[in-house]
């Protein structure tokens, strides 16, 4: 009845190959915001948080947090791409994971409306690819 899923997809057709990919989106998203993120880089990426402790004792460089928001980023950008196969949406994942996030940690969005932008990103990933806005 249902094919088996392969990575990437296919850009959708229809409603329901469009909700499949939605939904890997998400499960790829979860993935990347909780148990790859991890303590390190959860409170590290938040420039007004007192940076994490390195494991070797040593002073914790300078700008930490741009490096570890910034790897942050590139793991949810990564699933993007894996999930969809389009290197352009994983670049707007990049940016728009970092724009959702920095605001997040200056206080000007709550956890809960973090992510429902984060969702609300993959939702317009989708979209385009089924409106046919993005070619290979």
């Amino acid at each position: 009845m249902f094919e088996p899923l392969t990575l990437p997809f296919s850009p959708p057709d229809g409603l329901l190959s469009a909700l499949v990919l939605f939904f890997a989106l998400v499960i790829g998203h979860a993935f990347a915001d909780f148990p790859l993120q991890g303590d390190f880089l959860s409170r590290g990426k938040n420039r007004n948080a007192p940076p994490p402790p390195l494991a070797d004792g040593k002073t914790t460089p300078a700008n930490l947090w741009i490096y570890l928001m910034s790897a942050h980023c590139l793991i949810h950008a990564g699933f993007v791409w894996l999930i969809s196969g389009y290197a352009i949406l994983a670049l707007a994942e990049f940016i728009l994971h970092w724009l959702i996030d920095a605001a997040k940690c200056e206080g000007r969005t709550s956890f809960a409306q973090d992510q429902w932008l984060h969702v609300a990103t993959k939702l317009v990933y989708v979209g385009l690819l089924w409106a046919g806005l993005i070619h290979a």
